[in-house]
């Protein structure tokens, strides 16, 4: 008999489904993290990407017998799950919430810096990381999704596609056109930091 972790996201789904509570914690375990992630970046608030989250698994207990792994990934279900709750959510509140707090990868990297690293270099790298946060943010709602899933969380464009439930041809356009807008909205950023070092200097201490 497989251990649980050995077992596909797919066989876990049919023990859950016949009543293993714990297929269903091993599933959530796994899938938690990412299904998270995306509804943070996608809205940035980690209230909401948190309730998003438990609405995700709760339609998972009441609807997985409805899902079809020969249509896709249980991983594409419930990211595809996580996309409509989190844009209920932003059209119910009509707003952006501001990023509240790095992120765990975001985190990681930071504690993974080499020691050589000054408090300058830090709070440089923490700006960078959140004008690209807020940046992505600013983008419509269409071309958000695409970078989110294709460059942030590295999906395929068909898993992409299935997610947003259009061509694949209408992803490459979407992530395309979204990269072209981020670009334009990080341009000053990055105008500011290739700005000469004694200016910069000027500035900071002005």
């Amino acid at each position: 008999m497989k251990a649980q972790t050995d077992l596909s996201d797919s066989e876990l789904l049919q023990s859950m489904l016949a009543g293993d509570e714990e297929a269903l914690a091993a599933l959530y375990r796994r899938r938690q993290r990412g299904v998270y992630r995306f509804a943070f970046q996608m809205c940035g608030s980690k209230t909401v990407a948190e309730d998003v989250t438990q609405e995700v698994f709760m339609v998972l207990i009441r609807e997985g017998h409805t899902f079809d792994d020969s249509r896709g990934s249980l991983n594409a279900f419930l990211i595809g799950v996580a996309r409509n709750h989190v844009l209920r959510r932003l059209r119910r509140e009509r707003f952006y919430v501001a990023m509240e707090e790095d992120s765990e990868s975001d985190v990681k990297k930071k504690e993974t810096l080499p020691t050589t690293a000054g408090p300058l270099d830090d709070l440089t790298r923490t700006e960078r990381i959140e004008s690209v946060r807020r940046a992505v943010l600013a983008l419509p709602e269409r071309y958000r999704e695409a970078v989110v899933l294709c460059d942030l969380e590295e999906m395929s464009y068909v898993e992409a596609a299935e997610i947003l439930g259009c061509a694949i041809g209408t992803v490459r356009s979407r992530l395309h056109r979204g990269r072209a807008l981020l670009i334009k909205k990080l341009r000053p950023a990055h105008e500011e930091e290739t700005a000469p070092a004694t200016t910069k200097s000027a500035r900071c201490f002005a």
